[in-house]
């Protein structure tokens, strides 16, 4: 990889990041969705996955604005976060221990990807890109909305039939 020279191929780079995050998480969601047993949490899981195709589509629109390709570039940290999701799908547990399993993994994901928008948000209005800014806060309400929803599932019962 060639050398960042500024705040503007920073961006870039970062704008490549989460598309990686979000076709990676295009894959896992519809998993957790199905090893999901409480139907408000799987309703979550299905329902942030129509919200995961739009944010990829708006990265897509993005780097269409700015004339570059969102590229074949791996996000790590979204690979590992979903691993660790992975682990849990497969791990031998009660199933409501699993589904206060599951939302810690999709808290996780959510928070890396609250960051990772959050930063980009920033970037763009840094760079006096304000249209740009726009679009990326609506994906990161999206992520604070979901995270916000899967808090409230695990603190209203979830946890507490896990115990």
């Amino acid at each position: 990889m060639s050398k960042l020279k500024n705040l503007e191929e920073l961006f870039h780079h970062q704008l490549k990041d989460l598309y990686s995050a979000e076709k990676q998480l295009l894959e896992a969601l519809p998993k957790m969705a199905k090893k999901a047993q409480d139907p408000k949490l799987k309703a979550a899981f299905e329902a942030h996955l129509t919200e995961t195709e739009e944010q990829k589509a708006r990265i897509e629109q993005i780097c269409e604005k700015l004339g570059i390709s969102p590229g074949r570039m791996k996000c790590k940290a979204m690979e590992g976060l979903i691993e660790e999701g992975e682990d849990m799908i497969h791990e031998d547990a009660d199933p409501d221990v699993k589904d206060a399993g599951l939302i810690a993994e999709a808290q996780r994901i959510e928070h890396y990807e609250i960051s990772g928008y959050g930063t980009a948000a920033h970037y763009a209005e840094r760079l006096g890109m304000t249209d740009i800014a726009k679009i990326l806060r609506t994906t990161l309400d999206e992520e604070q909305n979901a995270d916000t929803k899967l808090n409230k599932l695990a603190k209203g019962y979830i946890n507490q039939q896990a115990m």
